[in-house]
């Protein structure tokens, strides 16, 4: 595996957990400091540069890998769970409610965390990825 795919998945990986991250923490520091909402912080607003960024970011990732060792179960995966994010992105808490978007979210950033780990796992095993 050359340096940017090693680079690629790893920041792919921790856009992924970036994102849990948010939709878990975000509500609790809310309840805690309520205060935290007089700043302005928009949480439509932070899915919008997740989207922009985690989208891009993981096809190229996963395409690279798929290149290499050939398992395109792997990119298939990760493409569920973009489309879990998009979809949580589209259709928003007004029809998903603000639990099913939050859950949306969540499932599709672990199961994009998941395939970026699968690619990362197999190409270090590959030939063609060789360091």
């Amino acid at each position: 595996m050359n340096f940017n795919s090693l680079f690629i998945d790893k920041l792919a990986i921790s856009i992924s957990g970036l994102c849990v991250a948010h939709c878990l923490l975000f509500p609790v520091l809310v309840a805690l400091l309520p205060n935290l909402l007089s700043l302005g912080i928009d949480p439509e607003f932070f899915h919008q540069w997740m989207i922009i960024f985690v989208i891009p970011t993981s096809i190229f990732a996963l395409t690279l890998g798929c290149k290499k060792h050939g398992r395109i179960t792997i990119i298939a995966t990760g493409l569920v769970g973009l489309s879990c994010l998009l979809l949580a992105f589209a259709l928003g808490a007004n029809l998903l409610g603000e639990v099913g978007e939050k859950l949306l979210t969540l499932i599709g950033g672990l199961i994009i965390a998941y395939a970026h780990f699968n690619n990362y796992k197999s190409c270090q095993h590959h030939d063609k990825c060789a360091h």
